[in-house]
């Protein structure tokens, strides 16, 4: 094949694709609203099932309702009959998947579903099969055709059961009122469980690791502080050991340069006054958006009457997987 025709075929099944996900938007009714209405209501967890691709998609959909803050699990139906089937309780929803509705594992699973009474939703292909028959409610997942070119392999028919999975799973975290903080903390291992649960407080170092002098303490004690605790500068304290001012290694070089006597003076003649600072409950990402934005390597954490508590440094902010990444959000 050329490398037109190559295009041409992978554009093609796209388009299959896209325009059997599109007609199954379309064929949204009341049926959909009922099954929310179970989801919702079920006290359990969704116990996704189905053999095959349709058993690959279920264990997307079971994952994506977990993420989004309704507890799902994936049940193989041919392990289901040989006593998986156990794990079912009379508290839990059933979403079968199945192109076909004559899968014969899901089939003979239905006798221990109607015993248990447990509420049966299915994405199906073929609305008036066993399966469809059998269930409380029927979502409607069939295609014109399967974007294989031999029209046998599942492809636009696990699209359309994908995409009403995710459906399902955006409807239901909106009308729980899922937020991103809690989407966070089902994902503490992720980019945005970093974002939304790192705290300043979580990394910053404290006590005897804050690098601190008295105003009136000379510059020779400062540089001491700053060697000590290895953070390239130190916090200035007012006499009621509030933050002041700040005093960098780049402080003390150019002073170096123009005062000989510089090490005998005084902290407060050199220091910075003001500097930036942040509060202990503040976002870590927050800590690093301030640093980037005035090009600084440390912030002093201080409480509600500006005594300092912490600080914490860049390093720290991008060991803990924070980076540029978070800046552009």
């Amino acid at each position: 094949m050329e490398a037109t025709e190559i295009i041409a075929s992978a554009a093609a099944a796209l388009r299959l694709e896209a325009e059997a996900v599109v007609a199954a938007a379309s064929r949204l009714d009341e049926r959909f609203v009922a099954a929310i209405r179970l989801l919702l209501a079920c006290r359990g967890r969704v116990v996704v099932t189905g053999m095959g691709k349709s058993g690959l998609i279920g264990r997307k959909i079971a994952a994506t309702l977990s993420s989004t803050g309704t507890p799902a699990l994936f049940l193989h139906p041919a392990e289901a009959s040989h006593g998986d089937i156990g794990i079912l309780t009379s508290s839990d929803l059933v979403l079968a998947l199945s192109n076909s509705g004559e899968t014969w594992e899901l089939l003979t699973l239905l006798p221990s579903i109607k015993r248990l009474g447990v509420p049966l939703v299915s994405l199906i292909g073929r609305p008036h099969s066993t399966l469809a028959r059998m269930s409380d409610v029927v979502l409607d997942v069939a295609v014109a055709r399967e974007a294989c070119s031999l029209g046998l392999a599942p492809t636009s028919s696990t699209t359309v059961a994908l995409a009403m999975g995710d459906a399902l799973a955006v409807v239901l975290l909106q009308q729980r009122g899922f937020r991103q903080e809690q989407f966070a903390l089902l994902h503490p291992g992720g980019h945005l469980g970093r974002r939304l649960l790192l705290h300043v407080s979580d990394l910053m170092l404290c006590g005897e690791d804050i690098p601190l002098v008295q105003g009136s303490d000379l510059v020779q004690q400062a540089l001491w502080q700053m060697t000590r605790k290895h953070l390239g500068m130190t916090g200035v304290l007012d006499e009621e050991r509030r933050l002041v001012g700040i005093i960098t290694d780049g402080d003390i070089r150019r002073h170096l340069e123009t005062d000989a006597a510089l090490l005998s003076r005084h902290s407060a003649a050199i220091m910075t006054v003001n500097p930036k600072k942040i509060a202990g409950d503040a976002l870590a990402v927050e800590a690093l958006r301030c640093m980037e934005s005035h090009k600084i390597t440390c912030l002093f954490i201080v409480d509600d009457v500006g005594m300092v508590t912490g600080v914490i440094h860049l390093h720290t902010l991008l060991s803990a997987g924070l980076g540029n990444q978070d800046l552009s959000e």
